[in-house]
């Protein structure tokens, strides 16, 4: 049972075994339905995540309502990296974006392992700077890239913490992710769907030719890959 918590998240599975059986007895199974929020903006957070199966998306929210994604968190890593860098609270929001398991640990419990100074702060600041990475790429490509190769990117990075090779979403979701309208989703998707690349049908896209896909987005996608296969080897396989 140990064994089989440890490596269904790429930090559990990371984690030295005298630093894992301090945390094990502290480690709550959660179920993560389908856009439930697990942090909110400037919120202390008593908690972070771990997912196994899910897939969460950190949002940042404006005043007006709008909001767009700043990086996406499935089976190798953890929500609430705020907690152990100081700052208790984010300005994003946390929601599951990918209906599935998970795991919990009190901040308390993470910040105290956190402050050993051992193997798990060192574990915790590459997959920090990771986190980092995926946020930065993302702003640059918000900014520079086309709308067809920003869909690409987004579906690969979710491709990426699947096991499989069919997304359940919607055009909706996927243009309030990436903060655009609709109807520029609704084009990039058919423009993709025309080139063979995916199949779209009533909120399932399956993906029909990976290697090509992974062509049309622009190259902040393997950039990310890159940077987190750099600081985190010997990634669990999904």
């Amino acid at each position: 049972m140990k064994s089989c918590i440890k490596d269904q998240n790429w930090l559990f599975h990371s984690i030295p075994p005298t630093e894992w059986e301090r945390l094990l007895p502290n480690i709550e199974s959660i179920e993560l339905p389908l856009g439930l929020t697990l942090s909110e903006s400037r919120f202390k957070m008593d908690y972070l995540y771990f997912p196994t199966t899910a897939i969460i998306s950190l949002k940042y929210e404006l005043e007006n309502g709008s909001s767009a994604e700043i990086a996406v968190v499935g089976n190798e890593g953890c929500t609430g990296v705020c907690i152990f860098m100081g700052g208790r609270s984010m300005l994003s929001t946390a929601v599951v974006q990918s209906a599935g398991m998970g795991f919990r640990i009190k901040a308390s419990i993470i910040l105290e392992e956190f402050n050993k100074g051992g193997p798990v702060m060192h574990l915790f600041l590459r997959y920090t700077q990771a986190l980092i990475t995926q946020m930065t790429q993302t702003a640059v490509c918000n900014r520079h890239h086309t709308l067809d190769q920003q869909f690409c990117r987004w579906l690969l990075l979710r491709l990426d913490r699947l096991k499989n090779n069919e997304l359940v979403t919607t055009q909706e979701l996927i243009a309030n992710m990436l903060g655009v309208r609709r109807e520029g989703v609704t084009e990039a998707a058919l423009k993709v769907k025309k080139a063979g690349l995916i199949k779209y049908f009533r909120g399932h896209i399956s993906i029909l030719d990976r290697p090509r896909l992974e062509k049309q987005a622009c190259e902040c996608y393997q950039v990310v890959k890159t940077e987190y296969e750099r600081l985190l080897p010997e990634k669990l396989a999904v």
